[in-house]
C-alpha cells in the first residue's frame, strides 16, 4: 500500500491514510479490526483501523509518537506521502457486538478502535455514551470529530484540568446488559475490569490492550524470573533460558525466523504449542479464565513454571 496522507490529529498524534498501490478495493473490515504494518526499517507494528469501513479504497490508522518507545511510532510520524508499506489483511479480536446500549471508555490513543464503533452505533440509532480521557485536551486525538458525531453523549476528560475519568459513575449509569468497550493504558483497563468483576457483572465487558500488565523486563517480573530449559521438539535442541532473557530471544538462536510481531504479549503472532511443562503466562492474549492453559505459550513475554518446557518447534 501507499501512504496517501499524514495528518496531525492532536499533539503528538497523526492519522496515516493508506491506499492500495494498484487502485483496487481493499479487503473489507469491521470496527475493532487492526492491521500489521511492515515499516521501512523492517519493524512490524500493529495499529487499529480508525477510518470508515464504508470507504473501500483507504485504510486509516492513528499513531501516537512515543519518544522512549521502540522506534515504530517515530518511523510512522516521519513517513512521507508516496511511501510504500507492506500491510496485512485486517484481523479483528475486538469485534463490535449487537446491543441495545453501549458504554465506550477510552484512554489516550486507545480511542482509535473506538472511533469507528461510535460511528457505527450512531448510524444504527443505538444508545451510547463515550468517556474519553487524555493528558490534555490538545493531546486527545479525534476529539472534535467525536463531539460532532455525539455531542453530549461524549464526555472528554483532560487529566490536567478534570483529573481521571470517573469510570465508576459511568458504569453505574449504564443499563444492565449494556456492552462496555474499553481500550487504553493498562491502569484504565485494570480499573474497569476490577469494577465490572466486583459490582457490574451484568454489563458485558470487551477490552483491547496495546501493552501488557507486567513487562518481562519490569522489576517484579525480573525478581521472580527463574532459569529454565526449553526443548525444541522438532529440531531436538535443548536451550537454557536465563532469568534475564526472554524465551523468544533464546528460541531465535536456533530458529532465527521464529514468528513474532508486537513482542509485548498482546498480538498472539508468536504463539507456540506446548507439548510438556507448565507455562507461566504474562500475555494478554489469554483471558483470566484461560491462565491455567498448558497447551500454548507466547514466548515474547511468557516463561515456564516448570524446570523444563517442551514446545512444538
Amino acid at each position: 500500500m501507499v501512504v496517501d496522507e499524514v495528518r496531525r490529529v492532536a499533539e503528538g498524534a497523526v492519522a496515516v491514510t493508506l491506499v492500495c498501490a494498484d487502485g483496487e478495493r481493499l479487503p473489507a473490515w469491521e470496527p475493532g479490526a487492526h492491521i500489521d504494518l511492515t515499516l521501512p526499517s523492517g519493524r512490524v507494528r500493529q495499529y487499529s483501523l480508525c477510518g470508515d469501513p464504508a470507504q473501500p479504497d483507504t485504510y486509516q490508522i492513528g499513531v501516537l509518537h512515543v519518544p522512549d518507545g521502540r522506534g515504530g511510532s517515530a518511523e510512522l510520524h516521519g513517513l512521507r506521502v508516496g511511501r510504500w508499506l507492506a500491510v496485512s489483511r485486517p484481523r479483528n479480536g475486538f469485534p463490535l457486538v449487537l446491543a441495545d446500549h453501549y458504554l465506550f471508555i477510552a484512554g489516550g490513543i486507545g480511542i482509535t478502535p473506538i472511533l469507528p464503533m461510535v460511528r457505527a452505533v450512531q448510524a444504527a440509532g443505538r444508545e451510547w455514551r463515550l468517556v474519553y480521557g487524555g493528558r490534555t485536551r490538545a493531546s486527545m486525538a479525534f476529539a472534535d470529530e467525536l463531539l460532532t458525531i455525539g455531542g453530549s453523549r461524549v464526555r472528554l476528560v483532560p487529566e490536567d484540568t478534570d483529573g481521571l475519568p470517573d469510570v465508576t459513575a459511568a458504569l453505574a449509569n449504564t443499563p444492565r446488559g449494556a456492552a462496555v468497550y474499553c481500550c487504553g493504558p493498562e491502569s484504565l483497563l485494570a480499573t474497569v475490569e476490577q469494577l465490572v468483576a466486583a459490582d457490574y457483572r451484568d454489563r458485558h465487558l470487551h477490552t483491547e490492550r496495546f501493552g501488557i500488565p507486567r513487562s518481562p523486563s519490569s522489576p517484579e517480573v525480573r525478581a521472580a524470573a527463574q532459569e529454565f530449559t526449553v526443548e525444541l521438539r522438532r529440531t531436538g535442541r535443548i536451550l537454557p533460558v536465563p532469568a534475564d532473557r526472554t524465551l523468544l530471544e533464546v528460541i531465535r538462536e536456533a530458529v532465527p525466523d521464529a514468528p513474532s510481531s508486537c513482542e509485548a504479549g498482546f498480538c498472539g503472532s508468536c504463539e507456540l504449542r506446548v507439548l510438556d511443562g507448565v507455562p507461566d503466562h504474562h500475555d494478554t492474549v489469554l483471558t483470566p479464565a484461560e491462565r491455567g492453559r498448558r497447551d500454548v505459550i507466547y514466548p515474547c513475554v511468557s516463561r515456564s513454571r516448570s524446570p523444563r518446557l517442551v514446545v512444538d518447534l
